[in-house]
């Protein structure tokens, strides 16, 4: 469903490469400053790479903004005229950037992490229900938490061929790994989840992430800073690199129990470790350098 902006006016096309042709068509000629598209899981990635190779400029955003967006205009209600109706007037009120959208290979590549991020929910799934399952379900459990290990196997070594052969994937993984508390699981999330690594501000990039503390002021209240939104999946990456690093990594073992002296809880204190994490891999990526105790930690 397409909703064009100011006139309202809807139309419907289906989700295959003839209807995606005919939006094209029936787009190009309006000469739009802004398409923007709901995440689906995935689904509306073919509409989007098509509409890109046409040159029009095209985002994908968070239908939890959407859903936010429509709850404080007041539409409550969802079918899909409403929500084409709400996202064309989100973009047009919020004008979210467009961004370079992966390549084929990143797209490959984040495709295959997102299988790897299935794989390792549904062995933890079955481990739970091994530890409560009567005896007689007990075999077949375990059949299939092996095989799923197998296949983790498969994905992690088609991951690593892909980045070692590719020269200039290989250099970003290398780099990121360089520091440790970085492996090469988190290193590839990193580099298909978040291709803005090394392009934005420090500030924009942890804002972007969900790592960046968020106020909750009002008047004389002043209440504890909190994070909220982002990529969950590049959070998660960085908080097990942040367990890893204030063990191993002396930079950020120091800056971890200077924060645990001066009172601050673990979390709090890992929160901050993650932030400090992204910020440094910024920079390292920025400027292409493997990992330092000196390498540039400054917030702007």
């Amino acid at each position: 469903q397409v909703c064009v902006r100011p006139d309202g006016n809807q139309r419907t096309f289906a989700n295959t490469d003839e209807g995606i042709a005919q939006l094209v068509k029936y787009l190009t000629p309006l000469s739009p400053k802004l398409i923007v598209l709901e995440s689906t899981g995935g689904i509306e990635m073919n509409a989007v790479n098509i509409l890109a190779d046409n040159n029009l400029p095209v985002v994908v955003i968070n239908a939890r903004q959407v859903r936010n967006f429509a709850k404080a205009i007041g539409s409550l209600a969802k079918t899909d005229r409403i929500d084409a109706r709400v996202i064309a007037h989100f973009a047009e009120a919020v004008k979210p950037e467009v961004r370079p959208l992966r390549k084929e290979k990143a797209q490959m590549l984040h495709a295959l992490n997102v299988r790897r991020r299935q794989l390792v929910q549904m062995i933890t799934s079955e481990r739970n229900r091994l530890s409560t399952a009567p005896k007689w379900t007990r075999k077949t459990i375990q059949d299939h938490i092996d095989w799923l290990h197998r296949e983790l196997h498969k994905i992690d070594k088609e991951i690593s061929n892909h980045i070692k052969n590719s020269p200039i994937w290989k250099e970003k993984a290398d780099i990121l790994q360089s520091f440790k508390g970085v492996g090469a699981v988190t290193s590839s999330l990193l580099l298909t989840s978040l291709p803005e690594l090394g392009t934005l501000s420090n500030r924009k990039l942890a804002a972007l992430v969900g790592v960046a503390p968020l106020n909750r002021d009002s008047g004389f209240y002043r209440g504890k800073r909190f994070v909220w939104g982002g990529r969950k999946n590049v959070r998660c990456a960085l908080y097990m690199a942040a367990l890893a690093a204030v063990r191993f990594n002396p930079v950020i073992k120091v800056f971890y129990e200077r924060l645990i002296d001066s009172g601050k809880p673990p979390k709090v204190a890992l929160t901050a470790c993650m932030r400090k994490i992204l910020i440094i891999l910024n920079s390292m990526m920025k400027n292409m350098t493997y990992w330092q105790t000196s390498t540039p930690q400054n917030n702007s």
